[in-house]
């Protein structure tokens, strides 16, 4: 499933071709995805003006000039291509020739501007949803979602007071959506290897005896917001099925330190270990155990 550098650089991708465009016409071409469209789905939709596009967690949320709020959910293999009014695709720099197999092509927004703008998603997890802006935080989508990772509010106060006590391993806790939001399996095995920590240590070890945070917990912060950054600087990570909304690939992946490098040397400086992989909650973990601890 795309984590939050790929749904931002999807949101990127969006923003030029969708903010301040009327949608002229919707097609809405199933009555389901993972979950059924709202009933009123196209009516509550055409004619309005996109105000801007902005993101949540790992959901893309589209400001409409009705104060009503588009929200849309990538899924397992949900992608957007953004197409003019004859059908052409211009090409990123980096293009990958993905599938436009109309057979996947379940939502269509005709945009005032000239452009096409297409939901293609083969396996159907994805969704949309339409919920009131004044509604959106108390909304069964948003309300027990946690803070933003690339905010202010993450720092090594907020993980030692969230933390405090909890014998959870690190990896699943920084896992739980409740408490960051959008932090997923790729970036965390890369975070906590950049960080030099167990993902098995216990995640209250980043919280002193009196609750102040440690050392390790303000710089684990930090490190994630750059790992995010310097991934979304790269179009995110083109695993399985992620892809721009432009059609060009995400090549973070080339950057890994540690996710599916089983087997090869790590690449931390001055280390001779080498990267081990295991199960936690179900979800292959990737880390060094001569120098994450």
């Amino acid at each position: 499933m795309p984590e939050l550098p790929e749904v931002e650089t999807v949101r990127r991708g969006l923003e030029p071709a969708m903010t301040g465009a009327r949608l002229l016409r919707v097609e809405q071409r199933r009555g389901d995805l993972r979950f059924p469209f709202p009933q009123d789905f196209v009516q509550r939709l055409e004619g309005r003006t996109i105000v801007s596009m902005g993101r949540r967690a790992k959901y893309l949320l589209a400001d409409l000039d009705s104060s009503d709020v588009l929200i849309m959910h990538l899924g397992m293999s949900g992608s957007f291509r953004i197409e003019d009014a004859k059908g052409t695709q211009t090409p990123g720099e980096f293009h990958y020739d993905r599938s436009r197999d109309p057979a996947h092509d379940h939502v269509v927004f005709h945009l005032s501007n000239g452009r096409v703008v297409i939901y293609n998603d083969p396996r159907r997890f994805g969704f949309m949803d339409i919920v009131a802006r004044n509604d959106i935080a108390t909304s069964k989508h948003f309300r027990n979602v946690g803070i933003e990772p690339l905010g202010n509010e993450l720092d090594g106060a907020f993980l030692a007071q969230k933390f405090a006590g909890k014998k959870t391993p690190l990896k699943a806790a920084l896992l739980d959506q409740s408490l960051i939001a959008g932090l997923g399996n790729i970036y965390v095995c890369e975070s906590l290897h950049r960080a030099g920590l167990s993902p098995r240590r216990a995640a209250g070890t980043l919280a002193k005896k009196n609750g102040s945070p440690t050392e390790k917990a303000g710089a684990l912060a930090a490190i994630i917001r750059a790992v995010l950054e310097e991934a979304i600087v790269a179009g995110g990570s083109s695993l399985r099925d992620h892809r721009q909304a432009d059609g060009t690939l995400g090549y973070f992946q080339h950057s890994f330190r540690s996710y599916d490098r089983e087997g090869q040397p790590c690449t931390n400086p001055n280390c001779k270990g080498s990267i081990r992989r295991i199960v936690q909650s179900g979800r292959s973990t990737f880390y060094c155990a001569s120098c994450q601890r």
